[in-house]
C-alpha cells in the first residue's frame, strides 16, 4: 500500500505538469477551437463579424430569386443554430459552419419563380419553389443516414475522395471571383464598365483585411477581427467619397416583420419544382463535404499547436450531411432559399483563427435580429457593392485555396493520371460554366426544368464522381 502510495504521488506532480503545459501552449497560440466559449464581449464582435462576412452572398440569393432579404435571414440564423446545437447534442462538439443560402440553387428556383432582381416573387410561386426545398432536405438527411451507418467516412471517400472535394471546394472559390470583380467595380451595382471610385474602395478594403489579417495576427483578440476591421476602414473610405446611401438607415422601421410563408405541395408546379431544386444536392452534398474537410483540417491543425486534442471533425460527414437536411427543411419550412454551409465563413476562421461554435450562435442570433431591426438591417444595407467586393476577393480566393490545402494534406498524387483527369474537369466545367457558359445538359426533355442547362458547379461534381467511378470499378494498370 505505501509503494502505491509513493507511485500516486510521483504521477501526480507529472499529471500537473502536463496540464500547465498545455495551458501555457494554449496561451502562447492565440485562437479559439470550437467548444472554447470566449468572453461574452468577444462572442458578440466574433458573431458579428460571422454575420457581416454571410450576409452579402444570402442577401445576393434573396434579390436574384424572388425571395424575401428578411425571410432568408431569418431561416439562415435558425438554421444555423438548430446546426450547431445538433452537433453539440448529437456528437458533444460543435461542427463550426455557418448555414446561409446556397448559389447552386439559382438556376433552378428561378425557374420556378420567374423574379427580377430585386423584387419579390407571388407568394404562390415561392411557396411551390419551397417544396421543393423541403424535399432537398430529406435528400441530404437520408444519404447522411446512409453514409453515417454505413462506415462514414471510408464510404465516403469511395464516392468523394479528396481529389473530387478538394477540386469541388477549389472551384467554389475561384467561379465565384467574376462575382466578387463585379462588386468591385461598380458593376454589380449598375455602373457601366466599372468605375475608378469603386475600384479605390474595393482595393483598399482588400488591402487593409489582408494587412490586418496578416500583421495583426498574434497581437490578442483584435487580431482576430481582420474583416470587421476591413469592412469598417472600407466603409469610411467609400462614406468620405459620398457613396453611402443612409437612407436604409435613417427611413427605416424600428421593428419589421419577416415575410413568412408555407411550402405547397399540391399545385402543378410543384413536382417540377421538387424535381428541378432537389436534385441540385448533387451540387451541394460534395460541396458540404469539402467545407466540413477543409474546416477539420484547420481546427485539428489548431488543436496540434495549442497542444490540444484533435477534433477530427472529418468523420462526422454523414451527421454533418443530416444537419445540412435539416437547415434547408428549415429554410423550404419558412421560406428561406436552399442553403449550404459556407465557405466565405470558412475562409473567415482560418484568416481569424476563430473556431467557436459559440461565437457562430452569435452570428445566428444576429441574423435573426437582423430580419425583425429595420435600423440594424439598414446599417447592413447601407454598405456599399465596392467594400462587400473587395471583402469577397479575399474571402473567395481563400475558399479555393482551401480546397488546394485539402488536397495537400491529404497528399493527393498530382503526378497519377486519374487524379488529374477527375480535377482537371471538375475545375474546367465548375470555373468555365460558372463564370459564363450556360449550355450544359441541352436535353430538350429538361428544358422546362433546366431553362440555362446544368449548372456548372453540379456539372463538374457529378463528371468528377462518375470518373473516379469509373477508375474504382475498372482498376487501370498502374505498373
Amino acid at each position: 500500500m505505501a509503494t502505491k502510495k509513493k507511485l500516486s504521488a510521483k504521477k501526480e506532480p507529472t499529471k500537473q505538469k502536463q496540464i500547465e503545459a498545455r495551458g501555457e501552449a494554449h496561451a502562447r497560440v492565440l485562437g479559439y477551437l470550437p467548444n472554447d466559449v470566449p468572453p461574452i464581449g468577444q462572442i458578440i464582435l466574433l458573431g458579428l463579424q460571422h454575420a457581416l462576412t454571410m450576409f452579402p452572398a444570402t442577401v445576393l440569393v434573396a434579390l436574384l430569386v424572388g425571395f424575401h432579404p428578411s425571410t432568408i435571414l431569418l431561416a439562415s440564423g435558425m438554421a444555423t443554430i438548430v446546426a450547431l446545437l445538433g452537433s453539440w447534442y448529437g456528437i458533444g462538439k460543435f461542427i463550426p459552419l455557418y448555414y446561409g443560402s446556397s448559389f447552386s440553387y439559382i438556376a433552378a428556383i428561378l425557374a420556378v419563380t420567374n423574379a427580377s432582381f430585386g423584387q419579390p416573387a407571388s407568394d404562390e410561386l415561392i411557396s411551390v419553389a419551397q417544396a421543393g426545398i423541403v424535399v432537398t432536405g430529406l435528400i441530404n438527411i437520408a444519404i447522411g443516414l446512409i453514409i453515417r451507418y454505413a462506415g462514414g467516412k471510408k464510404v465516403i471517400d469511395v464516392v468523394l475522395p479528396p481529389i473530387v472535394t478538394g477540386s469541388v471546394a477549389a472551384v467554389i472559390g475561384f467561379a465565384l471571383g467574376k462575382a466578387a470583380l463585379d462588386m468591385s467595380s461598380g458593376v454589380a451595382g449598375g455602373e457601366a464598365g466599372g468605375s475608378m471610385q469603386w475600384w479605390t474602395v474595393a482595393m483598399v478594403t482588400l488591402f487593409a483585411t489582408i494587412l490586418f489579417s496578416v500583421y495583426l495576427r498574434g497581437r490578442g483578440f483584435i487580431g482576430m477581427l481582420p474583416i470587421l476591421l476591413g469592412a469598417i476602414l472600407g466603409y469610411i473610405v467609400a462614406a468620405a467619397m459620398g457613396m453611402v446611401n443612409f437612407a436604409s438607415i435613417t427611413t427605416a422601421n424600428l421593428i419589421t416583420a419577416p415575410h413568412i410563408t408555407f411550402p405547397n405541395f399540391t399545385s402543378e408546379l410543384s413536382a417540377t419544382a421538387i424535381i428541378s431544386i432537389a436534385v441540385m444536392a448533387i451540387a451541394t452534398i460534395p460541396e458540404s463535404t469539402a467545407h466540413l474537410y477543409q474546416i477539420g483540417l484547420y481546427v485539428d491543425h489548431l488543436a496540434d499547436e495549442q497542444k490540444r486534442a484533435r477534433y477530427g471533425l472529418s468523420e462526422y460527414v454523414g451527421f454533418n450531411l443530416v444537419l445540412d437536411g435539416i437547415g434547408d427543411m428549415i429554410n423550404g419550412m419558412f421560406g428561406g432559399a436552399a442553403g449550404t454551409n459556407y465557405g466565405e465563413n470558412n475562409s473567415l476562421m482560418v484568416i481569424s483563427r476563430n473556431y467557436s461554435g459559440a461565437s457562430l450562435l452569435a452570428a445566428g442570433a444576429i441574423a435573426i435580429v437582423m430580419a425583425f431591426s429595420g435600423h440594424l438591417m439598414g446599417v447592413v444595407q447601407s454598405i456599399p457593392t465596392a467594400v462587400s467586393g473587395g471583402l469577397a476577393i479575399y474571402l473567395f480566393g481563400v475558399i479555393g485555396m482551401q480546397g488546394i490545402a485539402l488536397m495537400i494534406s491529404e497528399k493527393v498524387d498530382m503526378f497519377d493520371p486519374k487524379n488529374l483527369a477527375i480535377g482537371a474537369v471538375i475545375m474546367v466545367i465548375g470555373i468555365g460554366g460558372h463564370i459564363g457558359f450556360n449550355s450544359f445538359l441541352p436535353i430538350p426533355a429538361l428544358q422546362n426544368i433546366f431553362p440555362n442547362g446544368w449548372p456548372a458547379i453540379a456539372t463538374g461534381a457529378v463528371v468528377g464522381i462518375v470518373l473516379n467511378l469509373i477508375f474504382q470499378i475498372f482498376k487501370p494498370n498502374t505498373k
